[in-house]
């Protein structure tokens, strides 16, 4: 069951039906038990492992609150327990094949004979988001920032609350759990600013990323068979796809969860106008950048231990987010080009300490644009020997036919590639236009009549996507 289909929202209506007519206890049992259904639509099996890491985390909080702070040794191990238990099942589920077949391939190329090890297990939907969510409970209560929960329902209710539950934004305790205790009423005025958020992102997940998904399909499971533009554009396309795929989602999110009366942190913040890779990844997936900042990177020193420590820590965080988004090398080596950008961003900064940038803005957007779309490569290849086969032939402008990969789209190839041109070109503009002037804020004092016309706009829009099937793409972040 994904947000984008018809069992969602009879799944929703009915929450949403239920919701408002129960008192206070009986509210917080029946998100918990609609949150559980929802995760095991896809594979009961797996509620285990989620109610492993509540449990754990929940025993270790209390024994961290009933720990006397000045007994560290005896609380950095509850604490250890709890983190190598919550790693421990990512890693056995997420990344035990990945490490396997790679120290194979090592004996192997030293030549040394060695069978493969592999794990026949799935990966569990959203185990990496869940799993970072409960662990920063523990450690915001192991740092005193938050006092431990008492009650384990509710606790395992703010993990698996559904509309974060399986692709973010990862949530801190700090924000939502207090949000559990509250009585809400139904409300009006919210039930339409959530609409919006939905409406808003289900335009940019079934209109402009399921369409653009098309062409990158075609382009990126079929690399040989194209050269020169038809490569570029797919990669720039597959830069608003999953944009627009991983937003979208995180706007429905905010929206089914501001209907229900919380408030989810934003996770996207108009990227695409940064003119730098730091700025980027401040405007990017920011619960996750935010959650490596405050976990790992100002553990390890952050930028207090001096100006190599700081390049060497920003190294780390950036290839550890890169495994954190998948098993694979391409995934490693996608964090480790932002995190070397970062670096290079850092020594410039440095070199030219009260002088002027290199660049004028125009200059940084564009730099910033281009590393973050070769990066992109990485993150969407199939295979390493694919992304080194598509850089290789990048600037190869032998194949001119830029419309053939959408030869499967509703409408024929040239209007399908112009159409994509033109919402890309929309978002971009309502992006800028956004961050520079509020737009979206601006939106809502206008006329009605105007107002209106924007959202039955945008629903005709996803209704025309839905009924002639250029939507159905699952959202690309489910993977991890």
């Amino acid at each position: 069951m994904t947000f984008i289909s018809l069992e969602f929202v009879a799944f929703f209506l009915v929450v949403v039906g239920i919701y408002f007519f129960l008192p206070y206890r009986a509210r917080i049992l029946f998100l918990l038990a609609a949150s559980l259904f929802f995760y095991a639509y896809w594979n009961a099996t797996y509620l285990i492992l989620l109610l492993i890491t509540v449990m754990t985390d929940y025993t270790a909080s209390r024994l961290l609150a009933a720990t006397p702070r000045e007994k560290i040794g005896r609380r950095r191990f509850v604490l250890g327990v709890s983190i190598a238990t919550n790693l421990g099942i990512l890693f056995t589920f997420k990344y035990f094949n990945f490490f396997a077949d790679s120290f194979i391939a090592a004996l192997n190329g030293l030549g040394i004979p060695a069978d493969p090890v592999v794990l026949q297990v799935l990966l569990p939907v959203g185990i990496s988001f869940y799993t970072f969510q409960s662990m920063s409970y523990t450690i915001d209560v192991y740092r005193g920032d938050l006092e431990a929960e008492r009650d384990p329902l509710r606790l395992l209710t703010f993990v698996a609350f559904f509309p974060q539950l399986v692709a973010g934004p990862i949530e801190r305790a700090t924000n939502l759990l207090p949000q559990f205790r509250e009585m809400y009423r139904f409300d009006e005025g919210r039930i339409v600013e959530g609409l919006r958020y939905i409406l808003w992102g289900a335009f940019k997940k079934m209109v402009i990323a399921d369409r653009l998904a098309l062409y990158v399909n075609a382009v990126y499971n079929d690399v040989g068979s194209y050269t020169g533009a038809p490569l570029i554009i797919a990669t720039v396309f597959f830069a608003f796809q999953v944009y627009c795929d991983f937003s979208g989602y995180s706007d429905i999110a905010i929206g089914t969860a501001r209907i229900l009366g919380f408030r989810l942190m934003d996770n996207f913040r108009q990227p695409y106008v940064s003119k730098s890779l730091g700025e980027f990844w401040r405007r990017w997936h920011i619960s996750l950048s935010s959650w490596f900042r405050d976990y790992l990177y100002i553990p390890l020193g952050g930028n207090r231990k001096g100006f190599r420590r700081t390049l060497v820590n920003i190294m780390i965080i950036f290839l550890v987010s890169g495994l954190w988004h998948g098993a694979s090398w391409t995934f490693v080596i996608w964090g480790g080009i932002h995190g070397l950008g970062i670096v290079v961003e850092n020594l410039s900064q440095r070199a030219r300490a009260g002088r002027k940038p290199l660049l004028p803005p125009l200059g940084r957007w564009a730099v910033t644009f281009v590393v973050v779309c070769l990066a992109w490569v990485f993150f969407r290849a199939n295979s390493l020997s694919d992304a080194g086969y598509i850089l290789a032939n990048l600037l190869n402008f032998t194949d001119t036919n830029i419309y053939a990969p959408f030869a499967g789209g509703v409408l024929r190839p040239v209007q399908e590639f112009w159409l994509s041109v033109g919402l890309i070109g929309f978002l971009f503009v309502w992006d800028f236009l956004d961050d520079t002037r509020q737009t979206h804020n601006q939106l809502l004092h206008t006329r009605p009549a105007f107002r209106w016309a924007m959202y039955y706009a945008l629903g005709a829009f996803c209704l025309f996507a839905l009924v002639y099937g250029s939507t159905g793409q699952e959202f690309i972040y489910f993977q991890f």
